[in-house]
């Protein structure tokens, strides 16, 4: 039972689809006390009436209610200016993937962080238990010799009522905005910082980039691939890695987890403690630690502007 004494008091701001795996990983975890939420929509307000204060608009929740934390999952575009007026009060904040979807404010907002109060960017995959296990699996075995990550699924079948995936003003393009910072998280979890090598973008009728395949490379010179794709029939989901010793091991992470979406359970949980552990860093040591949130966001930016120059990946051998 949480104590209301310690316990961290939290704010979710945005209740659309992916809210609920915030709400049951505070619910689930010791330590932490949600004190309010915030939508601008009274409809998914209403289900929260009773239990906790609700608020149409954030900057009101910020001014009213005292807090050690709030967790922004609103849509993409919208990300940038939540995060900044939370921290501009002094509130750390956890946002949900992609820190924006403009470069320029997010490396503003990580400037922010830094004189001000953490920022903490929310890749869930990092947390995935056959992920985890796959990077102990690795530390026996030497160094990486390749890497390939794929990130397929139906975007229809994921977004619940949140259509402002589907436009690319909102969500800031498609599935290179949207599932390409996950991939990208998880490349650097393996390999540390890369740079793209290579792009290869295919885009609908609408011109929502669908389906690209991408090259990067490592500060080492080891290269990867990530896939990804908004078109695939069903969801496909891994991480495979090449040791120099040519073993190749892989993590599926939807394995062991039954039913649709399942795994973001435990990675949610996931996510909510290491957020503790940045805010129980306490101060400007908290606030100076490093956020993979605007990494993420420039592979993102340069893989769009790489696009229209006609570099093929180095997939080649790789996957």
């Amino acid at each position: 039972m949480t104590n209301p004494e310690t316990a961290r008091r939290v704010a979710v701001i945005g209740l659309g689809t992916i809210s609920k795996y915030y709400l049951a990983a505070i619910d689930e975890l010791p330590g932490w006390e949600l004190v309010a939420v915030c939508d601008v929509r009274r409809s998914a307000l209403a289900v929260h009436r009773g239990h906790v204060p609700g608020f149409l608009d954030h900057r009101d929740l910020l001014a009213t209610v005292a807090l050690d934390a709030v967790i922004v999952v609103v849509p993409n575009d919208v990300h940038a200016r939540i995060c900044r007026d939370a921290l501009l009060a002094g509130v750390p904040v956890c946002v949900e993937k992609p820190l924006g979807i403009d470069l320029d404010e997010a490396r503003a907002l990580t400037e922010l962080a830094t004189e001000r109060t953490p920022l903490f960017t929310a890749f869930h995959r990092r947390y995935n238990d056959n992920v985890l296990r796959l990077v102990d699996e690795l530390r026996e075995r030497g160094p990486v010799e390749s890497l390939v990550v794929r990130y397929l699924e139906r975007i229809e079948e994921h977004i619940g009522g949140d259509t402002w995936y589907l436009d690319p003003d909102r969500c800031g393009g498609g599935c290179v905005a949207d599932n390409g910072p996950n991939a990208f998280d998880l490349v650097r979890l393996f390999l540390g910082d890369v740079e793209p090598t290579g792009v290869s973008v295919v885009r609908d009728e609408h011109g929502i980039d669908r389906q690209a395949v991408l090259g990067l490379r490592s500060a080492t010179g080891v290269p990867a691939v990530v896939e990804l794709d908004w078109s695939h029939p069903g969801e496909t989901k891994d991480v495979e890695v090449r040791c120099a010793d040519g073993t190749v091991h892989r993590a599926d992470v939807l394995h062991g987890h039954r039913g649709f979406k399942a795994s973001l359970w435990h990675e949610y949980v996931g996510i909510l403690e290491d957020f503790a552990t940045v805010l129980d860093a306490g101060g400007a040591g908290a606030a100076r630690r490093p956020d993979g949130g605007l990494a993420a966001l420039e592979l993102v930016d340069a893989v769009y502007r790489t696009e229209f120059l006609d570099t093929a990946p180095e997939w080649e051998g790789l996957s």
